[in-house]
C-alpha cells in the first residue's frame, strides 16, 4: 500500500497533468462516490468531459502515475487514507444508451446498468433484463462480468470500446475479453471501458417489463437493496455465480451463514441478517470497520469449513494515517491453528464482538 495522499502531493501532482475539458479536482473526499459511504479522498478526481477529453487526458499522463477508474462505486471499498494518483470517474458524457436494429443496443460505460435494461424493454429488446438486477454501471458491468439469476455479461455483450493507457481507441470482442466468474481476463492493462454492444432478441415491451418486476422483486425480497453496502461481498467457491443459492452448497452466504457470522458487527459494520453476503455500512462507520468485519468472516469460514473466500468488492487506496493494515482474515486463522489455537466459533462458544459496557461484559 502506498502513503495516504496529502494536500502538498495532491499540489505535485496537479501540475503534472494535462489540461483538460473536464474537471480535476485535488483531494476530493470519495465516500459520497461509493455506495458504501465511506473512505477518504482521491489525490486528484477527475471527471472528463466525454471520450475525446479522456482520451487526451491519457495520452498526456506521464505513465507512472496511478489511474483508478471508480465506476459508481457499487462495488467499491475505498480505505480510509485515500487513493493516491488520480482517480476518475466517468459521468454524463459516457452515458448515452441508443437501441438499434437487430434487438442490439448500444451503452455508454457511465450508463447505469437498470437504465440500460430499461431502454431495452422500452425497445422491445429481450434478453437485458438480467442487467435491472445489477447495481452499478455498464463499464462495472463489464469489468466483473456482472450477473444475476443465471445470465451473465459474457451471455449478451458483442464487443466493448476501449480507450488504452496511451489514448487510442480499440473495439474488443467479448471473446477476447476472456470473461469468467467475475472477470475478465482479456482487459487491456489501464485501459477504460467506454461502450458495449449488446445482442438482444425481439419481444414484447409488455413482457420484458414483467420479467423484470418479477427480477426486481426476488432481489428485493432476499437482498438489504435499501441499505448502505458494495453489494456481494465474496465470491461464490463454487466459482459461478448462483440462480438460487439455496441450491448451491458452495454459496458464499451458505458458508458465512454456517460459520454463525449472519449479524456480525464490528463498530458500524454489519453482516447483513437478511443475506449474509453483503456487508452494510451504518451511519458512522469506517472503511477500517467495513474491512475488518470481512477479514473476521473470511477468518470464520476458514476456520469452520475450511474455505478460503476471496473478495468480490474492490478495496482500494492506504489505511488512515497512523492506521496499521487489517490483518488478512485467513492467515490470522492458518496461524492460529499452526499453532493449536480451537477458535471459539468451532468450539461453540459465544462470540460477543460489541459487548454492553453497561451489563459489565
Amino acid at each position: 500500500m502506498t502513503s495516504p495522499p496529502t494536500p502538498d502531493s495532491a499540489r505535485e501532482l496537479l501540475a503534472l497533468l494535462p489540461e483538460v475539458r473536464g474537471r480535476l479536482t485535488p483531494m476530493a473526499q470519495l465516500a459520497p462516490y461509493t455506495w458504501f459511504r465511506v473512505g477518504g479522498p482521491a489525490e486528484v478526481f477527475f471527471t472528463p468531459a466525454d471520450p475525446e477529453d479522456l482520451a487526451a487526458f491519457l495520452a498526456g499522463t506521464p505513465e507512472e502515475i496511478p489511474l483508478t477508474f471508480l465506476g459508481v462505486g457499487s462495488n467499491l471499498l475505498v480505505r480510509d487514507g485515500g487513493i493516491s494518483g488520480v482517480a476518475i470517474r466517468l459521468g454524463r458524457g459516457f452515458n448515452a444508451v441508443e437501441p438499434l436494429e437487430g434487438a442490439r443496443l448500444r451503452a455508454g460505460a457511465a450508463a447505469l446498468d437498470s437504465r440500460a435494461a430499461e431502454a431495452a424493454a422500452e425497445a422491445g429488446i429481450g434478453g437485458l433484463e438480467y442487467l435491472r438486477g445489477v447495481p452499478g454501471t455498464i463499464g462495472g458491468a463489464l469489468r466483473m462480468n456482472a450477473g444475476c439469476y443465471g445470465t451473465e455479461t459474457k451471455d449478451r455483450l458483442i464487443s466493448a470500446g476501449f480507450l488504452l493507457r496511451d489514448g487510442t481507441r480499440r473495439e474488443i470482442s467479448a471473446e477476447d475479453l476472456g470473461f469468467g466468474y467475475r472477470s475478465a481476463r482479456g482487459w487491456p492493462e489501464g485501459a477504460a471501458a467506454v461502450s458495449a454492444l449488446f445482442q438482444g432478441e425481439p419481444d414484447q415491451p409488455e413482457a420484458v417489463r414483467a420479467r423484470m418486476a418479477e427480477l426486481v422483486a426476488r432481489r428485493e425480497a432476499s437482498q438489504p437493496v435499501k441499505a448502505r453496502t458494495g453489494g456481494s461481498t465474496f465470491r461464490n467457491p463454487a466459482g459461478r455465480s448462483t440462480v438460487d443459492g439455496s441450491h448451491m452448497p458452495l454459496a458464499a452466504w451458505r458458508l458465512i451463514d454456517e460459520a454463525g457470522a449472519r449479524g456480525l458487527r464490528i463498530g458500524g459494520a454489519e453482516v447483513s441478517p437478511q443475506h449474509c453476503n453483503f456487508l452494510i455500512a451504518h451511519e458512522g462507520a469506517t472503511a477500517a470497520e467495513v474491512e475488518a468485519l470481512g477479514e473476521e468472516v473470511r477468518r470464520r469460514v476458514f476456520e469452520t469449513s475450511g474455505h478460503d473466500l476471496h473478495w468480490e468488492i474492490k478495496r482500494l487506496g492506504s489505511p488512515a494515517p497512523g492506521a496499521a493494515p487489517i490483518p488478512d482474515g485467513v492467515e490470522v486463522a492458518r496461524e492460529r491453528r499452526a499453532y493449536g489455537i480451537a477458535s471459539p466459533e468451532v468450539a461453540g462458544e459465544a462470540v460477543n464482538l460489541h459487548p454492553d459496557p453497561r451489563s459489565g461484559a
